[in-house]
């Protein structure tokens, strides 16, 4: 899908030097079709990797989707150019009277803080509210899908003894859902997080319907309201490099950290990671804006 996003993005450079299409904004308005309107509500620190990380897994359909950035409002992040997050981001005020086809809200490295004690839960929980109404599907990643879960129903996080640091096999469990159509039995996906959703405590509520899951790393996937919800704890949108700028930080800060599994060859972090998990992690975006977004979301928001 030619992503339409302004010409000066960061992400732009890399994701052409991909090979990746980008469409410039001057034929975006040439043409006489309705972009898919997609929020994207950034929760990382490092903004800009992961924009490009997003924009790289929503670039492979044949539809055009204008991507909207969305900040924050009542937390500052302090790991990104002030004059970025101006030319690029908005906040929620400015778009509470939108509607989109479809939202992601990215994970955040809060995990080991209660929900209520982060900064901006409040204007997060009044966000998850607004998508009910004025997003058609909305894809919840790692600690947003953890968060949003809590919020609606109640579902709870438990603290994991050590993180949950590498790349799991995971199988579905459930046949012929559409988000993972395409799938191979089993497939893998990066995790990086301290907390997880204990399975059982996710069956305990019928309205949310767990569809694929890893022996190793726990629940993975899970949908609600027919896909208006979707639940992701891992990051199927990682780059092979991911994992290791991760270790390499935690090990300069001094911490307590095992390389993660099943990444390097060998599990020996001397050598270069293999990436494996690429072709899950784009299928999954593209099942995603196409079946829950793309194929059902109404031509005209007013009608």
């Amino acid at each position: 899908m030619p992503i339409k996003i302004p010409d000066t993005l960061p992400a732009r450079s890399v994701l052409e030097n991909e090979n990746i299409f980008v469409m410039p904004q001057y034929r975006a308005i040439h043409q006489d079709i309705r972009p898919l309107q997609l929020l994207l509500l950034n929760l990382m620190p490092d903004k800009i990797t992961t924009e490009t990380q997003l924009l790289r897994c929503l670039s492979n359909t044949p539809l055009q989707i204008e991507i909207t950035l969305m900040q924050t409002a009542s937390y500052q992040p302090q790991n990104v150019a002030g004059e970025h997050l101006l030319s690029f981001y908005t906040t929620f005020d400015a778009v509470r009277g939108d509607r989109f086809d479809g939202m992601i809200i990215t994970g955040a490295p809060i995990e080991h803080m209660e929900f209520d004690d982060v900064d901006y839960w409040s204007e997060l929980t009044e966000i998850l509210d607004w998508t009910r109404t004025n997003v058609h599907s909305t894809l919840h990643i790692c600690w947003a899908a953890q968060a949003a879960l809590y919020h609606h129903y109640g579902v709870r996080k438990r603290a994991l003894s050590e993180k949950m640091f590498g790349v799991f096999e995971h199988r579905q469990t459930k046949a012929h859902v559409p988000l993972l159509r395409g799938f191979d039995e089993r497939f893998p996906a990066p995790h990086s997080r301290h907390t997880e959703i204990i399975e059982d405590d996710l069956r305990s509520h019928d309205e949310v319907e767990l569809i694929a899951t890893s022996d190793e790393a726990g629940v993975f996937a899970a949908i609600a309201g027919g896909g208006k919800q979707i639940f992701v704890t891992g990051h199927p949108e990682y780059d092979a490099l991911t994992l290791e700028r991760e270790y390499r930080r935690d090990l300069d800060k001094g911490l307590t950290i095992a390389p993660p599994k099943h990444y390097y060859p060998d599990d020996d972090p001397k050598n270069a990671p293999i990436l494996r998990w690429r072709a899950h992690g784009n299928l999954l975006y593209t099942n995603w804006l196409n079946y829950y977004v793309y194929q059902s979301t109404p031509y005209d928001f007013t009608a």
